[in-house]
């Protein structure tokens, strides 16, 4: 205790003899004219990369569950780059991957189940649905690849009603209990006018994948095909009992028999050439063109003056080969037999462009290049005349 009374505190002392020590430190390099070292300091500058890694999914997961793609198209945000600044902006990562996967607005019909098959039915029209999981990753993959790709957008404006959901929604709840959908994501065909499935992808699609899977549907809507099964099996059709034939039929009999009994018929055992039927008659009627040969498949990948094109078969085989850019569009015709039985050889084949847009036929005699007449890199359905 001091005189005065009061207490000297011993962090006050320890902060003096800090202060002092540094006093004669500094002291000390001015009269050499050399600073003190820097002290040494470990710290880690980035975390582990597996880190990003395995945090990448939940990442973009987290970032889709508090959009509401209802009101999406009605405005712009996250989806939207940011023209003006964006690079400052601290959003600005988020916004660029959200961008990435954004959903294609540009295709959906929107409504509820019940109104895009209305629409679709309106339209003579396929439709197509898209049901997604916000916890599938190939959900968003398929955003960003398939979706994205100008044929398959080409296709789908044309020839289908596109419809998207998810599956933890009230109308993508009801879509999978109605066709029974165990995976997600999931993309459907389906018949508007009678609700059937027509066909079905799970998982991630590619769209050369997908595109090929669709040529089926490209002929022709949901009327079209109706209309095609009716002709097949006509309403009401029936088969004539042995007592109810025609009264054709047994005059013509009649009439034969009587002309054989009065000797009318010619039986000359010289007169021996064959009948020929209708269908006989015209398949000597069509005369082939001869094809040209076909040349080795080009090799080397060099895109500049390479194409490749994609070849569905009568048989339902798809095929796909390479081509020169340069090359007449008859050796379609020349691949095509190539991969026919040789008893098929004699067929004639029709030619058809299936994407993008509506069909378009291919003219053996127009002697275009693939290139010219715009099959080069396209899908190609060959089927019999």
């Amino acid at each position: 205790m001091l005189a005065s009374g009061t207490h000297t505190h011993p962090m006050g002392r320890r902060s003096r003899r800090a202060a002092a020590r540094a006093r004669r430190e500094r002291k000390r390099n001015d009269a050499d004219g050399v600073r003190a070292p820097l002290p040494v300091v470990t710290e880690t500058l980035y975390r582990d990369s597996m880190y990003y890694v395995g945090n990448y999914e939940r990442e973009l997961a987290s970032l889709i569950d508090f959009i509401d793609f209802s009101e999406e198209p009605k405005r712009s945000g996250v989806w939207e780059p940011d023209e003006v600044g964006s690079s400052a902006s601290t959003s600005g990562p988020r916004n660029s991957l959200a961008s990435l996967y954004r959903p294609p607005f540009h295709l959906m019909t929107h409504g509820s189940f019940e109104q895009v098959k209305i629409t679709s039915t309106a339209e003579d029209k396929w439709l197509l649905v898209n049901l997604q999981s916000t916890t599938e990753f190939s959900s968003h993959m398929l955003n960003r690849d398939t979706w994205a790709n100008e044929a398959v957008s080409q296709t789908i404006k044309a020839n289908f009603i596109f419809w998207q959901a998810y599956d933890d929604t009230t109308e993508g709840r009801k879509v999978c209990t109605y066709y029974k959908l165990e995976s997600i994501p999931v993309i459907l065909v389906i018949d508007p006018t009678t609700g059937q499935k027509m066909r079905m992808w799970s998982g991630m699609v590619e769209p050369e994948t997908l595109l090929e899977s669709l040529v089926p549907f490209l002929d022709g809507g949901p009327g079209t095909h109706f209309a095609s099964l009716s002709k097949k099996h006509p309403r009401g059709s029936f088969s004539l009992a042995p007592h109810s034939k025609p009264k054709e039929e047994e005059l013509q009999r009649a009439l034969a028999a009587t002309l054989e009994n009065n000797g009318m018929k010619e039986s000359s055992s010289d007169d021996t050439s064959p009948i020929t039927t209708p269908e006989e008659a015209a398949v000597e009627a069509t005369v082939l063109p001869t094809y040209p040969p076909l040349p080795e498949e080009p090799k080397g990948g060099d895109r500049s003056v390479q194409c490749r094109v994609g070849i569905r078969l009568p048989n339902g085989q798809r095929l796909q080969r390479n081509f020169l850019k340069t090359d007449s569009i008859q050796l379609l015709w020349s691949f095509c037999y190539s991969q026919l039985e040789e008893s098929e050889g004699e067929k004639p084949l029709k030619l058809t462009q299936a994407i993008p847009g509506e069909s378009k036929t291919l003219e053996y005699e127009s002697n275009l290049t693939l290139e010219q007449s715009g099959v080069a890199n396209s899908m190609i359905s060959a089927t019999w005349e």
